[in-house]
């Protein structure tokens, strides 16, 4: 299970910042991390690194100032031989780095811009690949879309059904207003196994990611709603880091 978010405000940062180039459109020879995550624009991301490979990735992204692509893994694990992904990822930028004295790394990330992957390539000690940057279609409507204040309500009585049947809480402050920071935060709060997490993040349009998100919201609270208390979502059952 995923870390619950004590506030919605520290579960989204903005992807489209200095660090963002969106005149970018193909990216060759990404590096690419595959993980037991998936990984959405705007969404925080703490890793500690420690297998030789990926602290060289590390190591190359910092001095160039470049960033890597958090992949699904689709078939093998995150630490040994190396995995296949699921095609469709999202950019990180390192935000915050903690080196250790053994060459280790404590990183935190934060999700920048989807994209498909073209091509693997295993010429480096870790996976990269080529990839196309991948946006979501916008919506078409100028006016505002009803459904956003039905996702903000959907999300809200989600949040509190959560943090009460885990035993924590959770400020509600600064939910988004526009619908794609909004579903893109609706995606990374929700606590779902991580093929469906992949298969809203693989979705070509904000409508779609919209209307997946409600259906989502919508299963997710009457099964809260049912089970007001799930051992599976204990406290603490998730650790701090993403291991590589």
């Amino acid at each position: 299970m995923y870390p619950i978010q004590r506030s919605v405000s520290n579960a989204l940062a903005s992807p489209l910042d200095s660090g963002y180039n969106s005149s970018v459109t193909h990216i060759v020879g990404l590096p690419l991390f595959p993980l037991h995550t998936v990984l959405f624009p705007g969404q925080l991301l703490p890793l500690h690194i420690f297998e030789p490979r990926y602290r060289l990735m590390v190591t190359e992204c910092l001095a160039g100032q470049s960033t890597f692509g958090v992949v699904l893994i689709q078939e093998g694990a995150e630490v040994g031989e190396e995995a296949t992904p699921f095609d469709v990822g999202t950019t990180a930028r390192i935000e915050q780095v903690n080196r250790l004295d053994d060459g280790r790394f404590n990183i935190l990330c934060v999700g920048q811009a989807r994209f498909r992957v073209l091509s693997l390539r295993h010429n480096r000690p870790y996976l990269s690949g080529d990839v196309d940057l991948w946006p979501w279609e916008p919506l078409a409507q100028e006016q505002p879309d009803p459904r956003t204040a039905h996702v903000k309500s959907l999300l809200t009585t989600y949040l509190q059904r959560l943090a009460h049947a885990t035993g924590n809480t959770v400020q509600l402050d600064d939910m988004p207003d526009e619908p794609a920071p909004l579903a893109h935060l609706a995606a990374i709060v929700l606590q779902i196994p991580n093929p469906e997490k992949q298969a809203l993040l693989s979705l070509p349009t904000i409508d779609s990611l919209m209307t997946g998100c409600i259906e989502a919201l919508k299963r997710e609270n009457r099964a809260l709603a049912i089970a007001p208390a799930l051992p599976s979502l204990a406290q603490g059952d998730a650790p701090p880091f993403s291991l590589n």
